[in-house]
């Protein structure tokens, strides 16, 4: 129901990018640049500024933008309301996620939901906590699932699953001391750590300085911003790091990485669903939150079936 010029206009001005428009609209770079400019004629202006640094809105954009966000909200309302007249859910679900959560756990909560809603066109953003939190709080999604803190007053917050950090190492990697290892002994090994503003990163400094041990004592030799590529240098033998229990599960059966125990130190964190502020929303959205708090319920009760 949206007008398709306004909705390309709008995910490339989101996207900040027309090759990431075209990937997510599915078109190809040429018919999204093609819409732009028609775009153009049509309001008599030039929306966009493209230089080497990218794609920016020119300042008749950004005002059109605003009224495009609102065209696109009425659009859905409209859906929400008819769907809820012939009692199905359909519509675009616009739904963010921390890495972590994207990688191993919002594609098996996608594949459950989707076998009750088939008509939902689910539209992921990831990026880590901060990122994602910024996203929900400006507009360019309706929900999304961290795993770490919020702040804002402005945000709906309620937990799903438990989660747990564990240290790794490769599968040949020389281990310092025998194992259960001591909290000191990290302090002898080159450690991989996600970047600073991931939800992980924030759980693994809380949970060291509980410990007593001090960020500056630390070997820190390099800062990742994936779980995928902290597996993969631990695995390439470059240091140990911390990751969730979620996202080494098929490295586990491969034996390509090991857990090590570590005394005293426990980084337990959430994965918890946000939006913003008021009653669940209607459409898509309200759809997802309700399947996604009745998994997690179901996970309470039927210890054991985390990842299936």
């Amino acid at each position: 129901m949206e007008n398709f010029r306004l909705k390309v206009f709008r995910t490339v001005a989101e996207e900040a990018s027309f090759r990431r428009a075209a990937e997510r609209l599915h078109l190809s770079q040429p018919a999204v640049s093609q819409q732009i400019r028609t775009l153009e004629e049509e309001v008599g202006t030039k929306l966009f500024d493209r230089g080497k640094a990218g794609v920016r809105l020119t300042e008749a954009g950004a005002v059109l933008l605003g009224y495009a966000r609102r065209g696109a909200r009425l659009a859905e309302e409209a859906l929400a309301a008819l769907e809820q007249a012939r009692g199905e859910t359909v519509g675009e679900l616009r739904i963010g996620a921390s890495m972590t959560v994207t990688q191993y756990v919002l594609p098996y909560l996608l594949r459950g939901f989707l076998q009750q809603h088939p008509r939902v066109q689910p539209v992921v953003k990831s990026g880590n906590t901060e990122q994602i939190v910024a996203a929900l709080t400006q507009g360019e999604i309706d929900l999304a699932i961290i795993e770490g803190p919020v702040s804002s007053r402005d945000v709906f917050r309620q937990r799903l699953f438990a989660d747990r950090l564990v240290l790794i190492a490769g599968r040949r990697y020389p281990w310092p001391e025998k194992t259960p290892a001591t909290v000191r002994a990290l302090t002898e090994v080159p450690l991989l750590m996600r970047e600073h503003g991931s939800g992980s990163r924030r759980v693994e400094e809380l949970a060291l300085r509980r410990a007593g041990i001090r960020l500056k004592d630390l070997r820190i030799a390099m800062d990742l911003d994936s779980i995928v590529a902290i597996v993969s240098a631990v695995e390439a033998g470059l240091g140990v790091g911390f990751v969730s229990e979620w996202a080494i599960r098929k490295e586990l059966r491969l034996g390509t990485v090991r857990v090590i125990p570590v005394e005293g130190l426990d980084m337990r964190r959430d994965f918890t669903l946000i939006r913003a502020s008021g009653p669940v929303p209607d459409g898509p959205a309200g759809a997802f939150e309700r399947f996604a708090q009745a998994e997690a319920q179901l996970r309470q009760e039927t210890p054991g079936q985390r990842g299936r």
